[in-house]
């Protein structure tokens, strides 16, 4: 392949075709689509991304990656360059609906999905690959060890799909850790309403800030007074000792609309 992968990148280039073929039937991309893909590597995705659709935007920060990608020059191929964390996505972006596919490199996934989640409104469909533990945490049901404030988030705005689970020797070279594809469908209205999506973002966080601990106690250390604690909980009639691990999204909907008004 006459590259060297970068380990501050986390570089893991898929080169199976089964997975490829998969991730394509789950994107589901007509002729007329624009598709996105976040960190291209060598571009074997890439090219079927271009196959399938009518335009693809790749986000590289690469510099050596970059520079092969231009080398293609092929029609209907926008690279952008730099950190996708940074990147204005909506200014970039200034055609939606796209699907969006990634194999995305595991080191920021988490914080990739913050970000796509604040710009879901440009994506009628994601297909993403991630570690298959943090891929498990966003389909996570409530009172599992894998719930947790990525899983509330995702499920408040996306229908999340399993696609299929991908071994280490799928990749080149070889992650030390299974991998697990996931398709995400956007809800057309959030699935219970959060009232203010800020704070609503504010109480989940709070509520996991301490796993172990009392709803109350964890509601407290994520900053919210005492008293307005107290009272918002026997509002929503959500009892002090539950832990935040076994709120489910109406719970997290009530507890919202009750601790806004205190």
């Amino acid at each position: 392949m006459n590259y060297c992968t970068k380990k501050r990148f986390g570089q893991h280039f898929l080169n199976d075709q089964y997975v490829i073929d998969k991730i394509m039937q789950a994107a589901d991309i007509q002729t007329e689509d624009r598709s996105v893909e976040i960190g291209p590597g060598l571009g074997v995705l890439t090219d079927h991304l271009l196959q399938a659709s009518a335009q693809v935007e790749a986000f590289e920060i690469d510099r050596d990656l970059i520079e092969r990608l231009k080398q293609r020059n092929q029609p209907g191929l926008i690279v952008h360059e730099g950190d996708i964390l940074k990147a204005n996505l909506p200014l970039l972006l200034n055609a939606p609906p796209y699907i969006l596919v990634a194999n995305l490199p595991y080191n920021i996934s988490s914080q990739v999905v913050f970000l796509l989640i604040q710009n879901r409104q440009l994506f009628r469909r994601m297909v993403l690959m991630f570690q298959k533990e943090v891929g498990e945490r966003l389909c996570a049901v409530p009172g599992t060890k894998d719930y947790g404030i990525l899983s509330v988030l995702c499920q408040l705005w996306f229908d999340i799909e399993r696609v299929v689970e991908v071994g280490p020797e799928s990749f080149s070279p070889p992650p030390k850790v299974d991998s697990l594809v996931l398709r995400f469908e956007p809800l057309a209205q959030p699935r219970v309403d959060p009232i203010d999506t800020a704070f609503f973002t504010k109480v989940v966080k709070a509520a996991f800030t301490q796993r172990r601990k009392q709803i109350r106690n964890s509601l407290m250390a994520g900053g919210f007074p005492r008293d307005a604690v107290d009272a918002g909980l026997v509002q929503a009639d959500i009892a002090s000792t539950r832990r935040g691990e076994t709120l489910d999204l109406p719970d997290f909907s009530r507890l919202t609309q009750a601790l806004i008004k205190q």
